[in-house]
């Protein structure tokens, strides 16, 4: 069946960097734009990233535009998200998202001193 799983999330001190991962199964990957989202809590779920399916195109949110980088390696059937210069309201649970529709479970980043 079709599933994405993701890992990396944690605790980072503002200022720090986290690498998140989206492995993803049951369909073909390459034929899917892919996105991040996050969602704070009592806040509403926001995309934050996506990527083509050639990984040629990026589009990101004004909120993390140039601290936040996506790619895909579509031979691991992976998608990223390298985030840099974190800040406290970066702090969420994280998903990957297919452009089929479905989603992950979501990865808990904190970013606290």
């Amino acid at each position: 069946q079709v599933q994405l799983v993701e890992s990396g999330g944690g605790l980072v001190q503002p200022g720090g960097s986290l690498r998140l991962s989206c492995f993803a199964s049951g369909f073909i990957f390459s034929n899917y734009d892919m996105s991040w989202f996050r969602q704070a809590l009592g806040k509403e779920r926001e995309m934050v990233a996506s990527v083509s399916p050639s990984g040629g195109t990026t589009t990101y949110s004004d909120a993390v535009k140039g601290r936040f980088t996506i790619s895909r390696d579509n031979a691991k059937k992976t998608i990223y998200l390298e985030m840099n210069n974190l800040k406290s309201e970066d702090t969420a649970v994280y998903y990957c998202r297919s452009g089929g529709g479905t989603w992950g479970q979501g990865t808990q980043v904190t970013v606290s001193s």
